[in-house]
């Protein structure tokens, strides 16, 4: 649907993720202009116009998961009467893990015009700071908190080339490292990195297993976690089904069996288990990733 040619917009803008000093000159202008501020928690927002100096002109409403779905028609409806309608979420862009989408889902079937002001994003600043690849990476925002759920998404990606981004909070986020080195394989590369642009902002790297024993004692902050692709090649599932099986031949139970050759190659489990399953099939030959060489 094409956008209506009237004055009425909604932007979505980005605010600070810990330094105040980091909003961008036209979030200050339009906190300042707007017509209507929809944020995430309306006292956050309050308190950094306060930091930052700027006294909010329009009306202020709140705009959060609970009543996000609702208060997105109103928003749409006062972006058409010709308003200016400022987003902004607690911290970072909205949208990304924060409300926003529906807003913009809302305003496109409308065809009120969306824009944006670029501003501090966890997920790039950690990604920056992190050291591991950054040509191609995929964000994939908060993990299932159900131990068995979180697995399974993890055995997911155990293949995923790019640079993967994740945020975790923090009385979860040993448990879940410890579950990243064991889907992944404990010597896969990673960052923790917490409290970005604030005073304690730390980022620790090194291998999965040696980030979870770290991280065991428990890491305070807001934390986003760093972790580099499977690398084609480097460590082959086909090459260490054989140990997997003999494992399994000498008494060990396949899942164990697989998680122990895991530990000690830092191949995926999940490929392991797998490899090994087709292979004791008869008639199946193993079909996971296979070696450069091969095929060509």
């Amino acid at each position: 649907m094409p956008e209506h040619p009237g004055p009425g917009v909604i932007v979505l803008a980005g605010t600070p993720i810990g330094d105040a000093e980091d909003a961008p000159p036209r979030l200050l202008r339009l906190l300042a202009d707007a017509d209507v501020v929809a944020a995430e928690d309306t006292r956050r927002l309050r308190s950094l116009a306060a930091r930052i100096g700027v006294s909010i002109g329009g009306r202020v409403v709140s705009y959060h998961e609970h009543n996000e779905a609702a208060r997105a028609a109103e928003l749409v409806e006062a972006a058409e009467s010709g308003a200016t309608v400022l987003v902004v979420t607690d911290a970072g862009m909205p949208g990304v893990s924060d409300p926003g989408y529906r807003v913009v889902r809302a305003a496109v079937e409308s065809g009120v015009r969306v824009t944006a002001v670029p501003g501090p994003s966890a997920v790039l600043a950690a990604l920056a700071l992190s050291g591991l690849p950054t040509d191609r990476f995929c964000f994939e925002g908060f993990l299932p908190r159900r131990a068995g759920e979180r697995r399974r998404a993890l055995e997911e990606l155990a293949d995923e080339r790019r640079t993967m981004v994740f945020f975790e909070a923090t009385h979860r986020i040993g448990e879940t490292l410890a579950a990243m080195a064991e889907a992944f394989g404990p010597d896969r590369e990673a960052a923790v990195c917490r409290e970005l642009t604030k005073t304690y902002e730390e980022v620790r790297r090194g291998p999965l297993a040696e980030l979870a024993r770290w991280a065991e004692e428990g890491v305070r902050g807001e934390i986003t976690v760093v972790v580099a692709g499977v690398v084609p090649g480097e460590a082959l599932a086909a090459d260490h089904v054989g140990d997997v099986l003999a494992l399994v031949e000498a008494g060990s139970r396949l899942k164990d069996a697989a998680a122990e050759v895991a530990e000690r190659t830092g191949v995926s489990r999940r490929e392991l288990y797998q490899g090994a399953l087709e292979a004791r099939t008869p008639g199946a030959g193993y079909r996971g990733r296979t070696s450069p060489k091969e095929g060509v």
